[in-house]
């Protein structure tokens, strides 16, 4: 009997839509089990993944189900693609020409989120 594959997430719930959008998120059927890591909560949790904690404040960062770090709008396919409700976000939003404009688009509504956050002093 295979085991069933694992994604690790790492989000700042410090920021309120980040914090509702994972919450959302959490409560769907996965394919994978999945470990939901807070690096507000927790800043040490970035040094699993190599990175620095305020650019994982600025995008979302997956470990998907292969071991390779996704990071932005690639972490959401990744999620996508293990949610048995979501699989066809992943295919639609995965066609080349569309991930390229959705990643223009998730890059530009970050930073924007990001500088708010830090207006706002959410951290």
């Amino acid at each position: 009997m295979r085991n069933k594959p694992k994604m690790k997430v790492y989000y700042n719930s410090a920021c309120p839509v980040c914090k509702a959008g994972i919450e959302g998120q959490m409560d769907k059927d996965s394919v994978c089990e999945i470990q939901w890591n807070d690096v507000h909560k927790d800043n040490g949790l970035v040094s699993e993944i190599d990175s620095e904690l305020e650019l994982v404040r600025k995008r979302l960062h997956v470990v998907d189900e292969n071991g390779d770090l996704q990071v932005g709008f690639n972490a959401f396919l990744a999620i996508w693609r293990n949610s048995p409700t979501e699989t066809w976000k992943s295919r639609l939003f995965g066609i080349p020409i569309v991930m390229q404009i959705c990643q223009v688009f998730y890059n530009i509504f970050a930073a924007a989120l990001y500088q708010w956050n830090r207006a706002k002093k959410h951290w």
